[in-house]
């Protein structure tokens, strides 16, 4: 019996080991489109190589670049980012999903990033490129062998907060958009639709995906859109997220907006926050390149680790 609960002991001990000592794997890759540019994607994955610092944009993250992918099985994560953003923008987010066994994938929306708002209009576009994200994903990738194609999830923020609904289920009229900002010209949103042209008369039809069985979406824009019943086909499980003092999309047109059409969601309001808030900790680069996204009242790093870890126990409950 000693000998057996040794044995026990000693296994456990070795599993812990194991487990702690799982890093994150990361590449970068392009993303093929039927007839259009390529999307540039980024991938956070479990693996037990070690870790380096390596450069990010303007940030610095720890991974194991072009490591082997460890584990099979492993959920799916897509990522879009706000309007102007990047792939980069949730990295933090990403890696804390990876380290939790989770296989991530963010995209860089084409034509609507801070070098390029060729298409930042063409909003209803978003949800179908991360749909090919997710085909790509499940099918193409190196390492889609180890993809649970039945577990798949979508983090948005902000115009990606939009995609994800949109990719959800939801169906938006675009048509309020202009009665909206001749009532609040002073709104981000408006003043951006104002230095913007190339709008189409009639927007593309969002497009949807059933195999998204899970959605994080925080500071949605353009959420009054989806009013009154434009969610109404959303039946899976939403966390749902508001920065307090958010200036940039105020309320209640946004998230509360959301909330009021998605009762049951999970809907966390985070305290004397900001819009930009839920993107990654600033660096002192980011800070010196675009100071209004690093401006704010909370403490962002210590946030972060709550908020990441209310994202990794939501996607660890719904994708089960």
């Amino acid at each position: 019996m000693r000998i057996l609960l040794g044995t026990l002991v000693l296994w456990l001990l070795l599993a812990v080991g194991v487990a702690q000592a799982r890093t994150v794997g990361f590449e970068t890759l392009s993303v093929p489109v039927a007839g259009d540019r390529p999307l540039a994607a980024m991938i956070w994955y479990p693996a037990d190589a070690p870790e380096r610092a390596v450069r990010l944009a303007l940030y610095h993250q720890s991974v194991a670049v072009e490591a082997p992918v460890a584990g099979r099985g492993l959920p799916l994560v897509v990522i879009s980012h706000g309007a102007g953003g990047a792939n980069t923008d949730h990295f933090d987010t990403a890696r804390a999903l990876a380290r939790a066994g989770f296989v991530v994938a963010a995209i860089t929306h084409t034509g609507d990033t801070r070098g390029d708002r060729s298409r930042a209009l063409r909003i209803t576009e978003r949800p179908g490129e991360l749909i090919r994200l997710i085909d790509y994903m499940t099918t193409e990738w190196a390492g889609h062998h180890a993809v649970d194609a039945g577990r798949v999830g979508a983090f948005g923020f902000s115009s990606g907060g939009f995609t994800v609904l949109g990719a959800v289920g939801g169906e938006p009229d675009m048509a309020p958009a202009a009665r909206h900002c001749a009532e609040h010209p002073h709104f981000y949103d408006c003043q951006v639709l104002r230095g913007l042209s190339g709008a189409t008369a009639k927007p593309p039809l969002v497009a949807h995906d059933p195999r998204i069985r899970a959605a994080v979406v925080a500071a949605p824009a353009l959420a009054f859109t989806f009013a009154p019943d434009g969610l109404a086909n959303v039946t899976v499980p939403v966390q749902l997220w508001r920065a307090e003092w958010d200036t940039v999309l105020p309320q209640p047109y946004y998230a509360e907006a959301v909330h009021r059409m998605l009762p049951k969601a999970e809907y966390r309001v985070v305290p004397g926050a900001e819009h930009f808030d839920f993107m990654a900790p600033c660096s002192e680069a980011l800070a010196k390149a675009a100071p209004p996204i690093c401006v704010g009242l909370i403490d962002r790093a210590a946030f972060h680790k709550t908020f990441n870890t209310a994202v990794v126990r939501f996607f660890q409950r719904t994708l089960r």
